[in-house]
Parts: structure tokens; C-alpha cells; sequence
């Protein structure tokens, strides 16, 4: 499942992390591992941004960049 179909409030385990070089790489250095928890905490109004918390810290991605991102519901 893309993190980006993920339910507000739903906690997933990140197993893959998609996207082209640098942007990939943005993303790891953001937190976003593979093994990493992360929850949904909202959305904006419109469905984006989205606000996550992971590894203890709130992150706002667009709901495109978050796309990218492959989960396992826990």
C-alpha cells in the first residue's frame, strides 16, 4: 500500500521508499527508512499536505512526494 492511502491516525512500517535519485535520497535523509514507523496525523482540507510523525518528529509532505513511499499496515 502507498503511504499516501493511508488512513489519518493509522500506524504503517515503511518497506520500500521509491522516487529518482536525489529525491529518493532527500526522503531517506528525512527519516523515511524502510523499517521506519510512521502515522498519518492529517491532512490539509483539499487531501494536501499530509502531516506524518516519524521517529518522534511531525513531517509535511505533499500527497505526491508521499506516493512514492510503499507501507505494511501494522
Amino acid at each position: 500500500m502507498k503511504l499516501s492511502e493511508l488512513p489519518v491516525g493509522k500506524e504503517a512500517v515503511i518497506t520500500k521508499v521509491g522516487g529518482k535519485d536525489e529525491f529518493r535520497l532527500r526522503l531517506l535523509d528525512m527519516g523515511l527508512l524502510p523499517r521506519t514507523k510512521v502515522i498519518i496525523v492529517k491532512t490539509a482540507p483539499m487531501g494536501d499536505p499530509i502531516e506524518l510523525k516519524v521517529r518522534g518528529y511531525a513531517l509535511t509532505l505533499r500527497k505526491e512526494d508521499v506516493s512514492e513511499i510503499e507501507v505494511e499496515v501494522q
